[in-house]
């Protein structure tokens, strides 16, 4: 299995377009490093800068540009959701991002199981506010209901101590801690897309 190719794509889910610096971005590109030591192919993408619209529908018609970004996880074989923490939850983008994946519990393939089925989901939070295990716990629920699968240490984070606020894009290296979180988070998520990759779910009956 360890010479199967993956790829993976990272949606970043900060409110501020690009190129504004953005924290999300960085933890999300420091993940997608580690991946890459696996021989995981990796793309960026920050969600704010296309025009995803609210509803529940693959495609919510004339100038909804979810359609493309879905493509893309489609394509993927590792789907990374890295969200900033705003009041002590997922920033909106990233709930916009996970009520768009709900439709996928109506797409399915020949065998009825439904399309995100054997990819695999980590998630990657930033703040300068306490939240992270709340916000990765939730995301790991909703990412689950809608078919991908979590790998142990599955989340990766960091906070700014407490009452002294920092952005995480404002440091001059990655804190050893967040680094090894990250090598282990990566390892786990290619050992197990290689094995859904070779062995998928069973149909639904």
């Amino acid at each position: 299995m360890a010479s199967t190719t993956l790829t993976a794509l990272a949606l970043t889910c900060s409110l501020k377009p690009s190129p504004e610096p953005s924290s999300s971005d960085k933890i999300a590109q420091e993940v997608l490093d580690e991946l890459a030591v696996h021989g995981v192919q990796g793309d960026l993408l920050r969600v704010v800068d296309f025009d995803v619209r609210p509803g529940v529908q693959t495609d919510m018609g004339e100038g909804d540009q979810w359609p493309s970004i879905r493509e893309r996880i489609l394509a993927a074989d590792i789907l990374l959701l890295a969200t900033p923490t705003w009041v002590g939850h997922p920033s909106s983008v990233a709930q916009r991002v996970m009520e768009r994946l709900d439709a996928e519990l109506s797409e399915t393939d020949d065998q009825g199981r439904p399309s995100m089925y054997g990819k695999v989901a980590v998630v990657a939070v930033v703040g300068n506010e306490d939240g992270a295990h709340k916000i990765i716990a939730d995301c790991f629920q909703a990412l689950n209901d809608i078919g991908f699968t979590i790998p142990a240490s599955g989340g990766t984070y960091w906070n700014s101590e407490a009452m002294k606020p920092k952005d995480y894009v404002e440091l001059d290296e990655t804190p050893d801690a967040v680094a090894s979180t990250n090598k282990k988070l990566a390892s786990n998520a290619v050992h197990l897309a290689r094995f859904l990759r070779q062995v998928q779910f069973p149909p639904v009956q």
